[in-house]
């Protein structure tokens, strides 16, 4: 049987994860693939460093060039992380045309359309299952099972911490603040959180499902990006009233114009919490759950739904990218579906201000009369229409929440009006927007 000689460069949380899971099924991969799957060497950063799951030292080394340039490696993975030595290192093996798995993000986001140029110059593949959502096959599916349909629509909850953080502020009822704080103390969310909460994150991962999607590399800072630090136990409690839940959402809408992902098509790559009716599907993914919600023009509505981080569901879809890589080399194949697939003609990211939707606007405001005639005042200068307006009773101070549902406006004209609200000397608090995405 032909042997695949794979080497690491990455031994902590899900490099360890890696070599465990390919002791434990080596021999049913190989019975499945007609390769065998041997891991030859680990590049770490140190042999003591605390992991997982152990790893023999004979097979470690702390010189990744070593991993990189052993003519024994056939295939190299990169799960070491950030974005500056791991470019270096992908690169290196491309160079020496030796296919790539990574389940690097950051990277990829910060420099994937280099790399996959890279990859093409050396008739090689640079496979990355792994780096979004986790063990759920999202990338295969846009790339292979959807390759007879045009994405219309991409929604993914594609950050467990966000995601149980809005879970815990459901069901109890708790703060942000409280819940972070047990997200941290249970190893869901970092001591330093920003990644995580404040969306960037999930915007490392949609931007790469819409650049697969429609053919053209979005650029990080085209994507719009907010996280969930302004969100408040109110706003879940009259989401719920009003029948909504809210989800941290990555976006990706395509816009009438054009065909496949080209002539001038524009498509909307937002990071945003948003309002989804509680009955949808996604509004009951729960905990550190992902999901990804994909609309195409053939398939329709199909959801992908799976853990979406951890060394485990990593690790399942590295050893996914090394079933291909390893059927790849063994018959010749350098190209089935390409890993990245560039239109000739193509589209571009729309901005969020050219984007429309409903809005959840919270504000805090002195209550005393003609208030509530001033806001509704700047709302119709804008042509925004509102359809509920909320002042709940019962709260004490001079200071009260109020809550407006808006029609569909334009996000430019919303934005101008709570800034010119913001200004307003009855306004105490920073508004609060929300968008309602029905997705239908």
């Amino acid at each position: 049987m032909q042997q695949v000689n794979i080497g690491l460069i990455g031994g902590g949380t899900v490099g360890s994860g890696v070599y465990r899971a390919l002791q434990m099924n080596s021999e049913l991969m190989a019975s499945r693939l007609g390769v065998k799957l041997n891991l030859v060497k680990v590049a770490v950063k140190a042999f003591d460093e605390p992991r997982p799951y152990p790893i023999p030292e004979a097979c470690m080394t702390t010189d990744w060039r070593s991993v990189v340039e052993d003519p024994q490696v056939h295939v190299v993975a990169e799960l070491a992380g950030g974005t500056t030595v791991a470019r270096t290192m992908v690169l290196a093996a491309l160079k020496l045309g030796k296919p790539v798995v990574t389940a690097n993000k950051a990277l990829l986001s910060a420099h994937g359309e280099e790399l996959f140029e890279a990859a093409q110059q050396q008739g090689v593949n640079l496979y990355y299952e792994a780096s979004v959502a986790g063990g759920i096959p999202i990338i295969k599916a846009l790339r292979e099972g959807f390759v007879g349909n045009r994405i219309t629509q991409l929604y993914g909850i594609v950050n467990g911490t966000c995601n149980y953080i809005l879970t815990r502020m459901k069901l109890e009822g708790a703060d942000f603040a409280e819940v972070l704080k047990d997200a941290q103390r249970l190893g869901y969310a970092e001591a330093e959180p920003s990644l995580d909460v404040d969306g960037h994150d999930s915007a490392h991962k949609i931007g790469i499902l819409a650049s697969l999607a429609h053919g053209f590399w979005v650029h990080p800072d085209h994507i719009h990006v907010e996280g969930i630090r302004s969100l408040s136990r109110t706003d879940i409690q009259f989401a719920s009233q009003l029948g909504f839940t809210i989800k941290l959402l990555g976006i990706i809408k395509k816009f009438p114009g054009g065909t496949g992902g080209g002539n001038g098509s524009k498509v909307q790559v937002s990071v945003y919490p948003a309002l989804i009716p509680s009955t949808h599907v996604l509004a009951n993914v729960n905990q550190v759950f992902n999901a990804v919600f994909v609309r195409g023009d053939v398939v329709g509505d199909t959801l992908f739904y799976g853990r979406g981080a951890g060394k485990d569901a990593t690790a399942s879809a590295v050893l996914s990218d090394f079933a291909d890589a390893a059927l790849d080399l063994k018959f010749g194949t350098k190209r089935r579906v390409p890993p990245f697939v560039p239109h000739e003609l193509a589209g571009s990211v729309l901005s969020i201000d050219d984007t429309a939707s409903r809005y959840y606007v919270r504000l805090g405001v002195v209550d005393r009369p003609g208030v509530l005639a001033k806001i509704a005042a700047i709302f119709g200068e804008g042509n925004i229409g509102i359809s509920s307006m909320i002042q709940p009773e019962g709260h004490e101070g001079d200071v009260v929440p109020l809550i407006l549902m808006t029609h569909e406006a334009p996000n430019s004209a919303v934005r101008q009006a709570l800034a010119r609200i913001n200004e307003l000397p009855v306004n105490k608090a920073v508004p609060v927007l929300i968008r309602l995405e029905t997705l239908e």
